[in-house]
């Protein structure tokens, strides 16, 4: 068994250069530089995180195909709710689950080893599928950023610590649940 802790911004709302710290694979080059130059690369692991870089955030923010998602009460039920039927139709087994306004956190148990971007992106493609279905789809014909967090949990102390990390440590959470108390806020 293989646990993870999956986690996903939506659209446009923490982009490289955030004041709040950031990880994203951009890499810094200036006009007229060949794109064999690559001063920075951003998303290195054990890296720590690069900070308040106004000029990489207006250029984030000009790029931008459309507004920046944030999610309500309404969407983030319906996204649990998809998370949940993923989950069940993959025989994966979801721990924990948090859905603020602009960002998730999911705690997933999985049998043999996975590629956890699939794990990743299979949560964001039907939840999208489920959204683009009930909702207008969004300017940007995105809800979610690209790649997002995938951090193995390779004890039962980990797990238990990414569990406690989801129910209880996020800020405004639309909707929490676990597979043992279910829906909660």
């Amino acid at each position: 068994m293989r646990h993870w802790l999956l986690t996903n911004t939506t659209y446009g709302t923490w982009l490289p250069g955030d004041r709040r710290g950031f990880v994203t694979s951009v890499r810094d080059r200036r006009p007229g530089e060949s794109p064999s130059i690559s001063r920075r690369e951003h998303d290195q692991p054990l890296r720590p995180y690069d900070r308040d870089l106004p000029g990489l955030y207006r250029s984030a923010m000009d790029n931008l195909k459309g507004p920046p998602i944030l999610l309500d009460g309404e969407k983030a039920e319906l996204i649990l709710a998809q998370f949940q039927e993923t989950a069940a139709y993959r025989a994966w087994s979801l721990l924990a689950a948090s859905i603020m306004p602009n960002h998730f956190h999911l705690v997933v148990q999985v049998e043999n080893d996975p590629d956890p971007k699939k794990l990743l992106s299979d949560f964001k493609a039907y939840a999208s599928r489920k959204l683009n279905a009930n909702y207008e789809r969004p300017q940007s014909d995105t809800w979610w950023t690209t790649k997002g967090s995938k951090r193995k949990l390779n004890d039962a102390k980990a797990v238990q610590d990414a569990i406690n990390y989801v129910l209880y440590k996020q800020p405004n959470p639309l909707v929490v649940w676990c597979s043992e108390r279910g829906r909660f806020t």
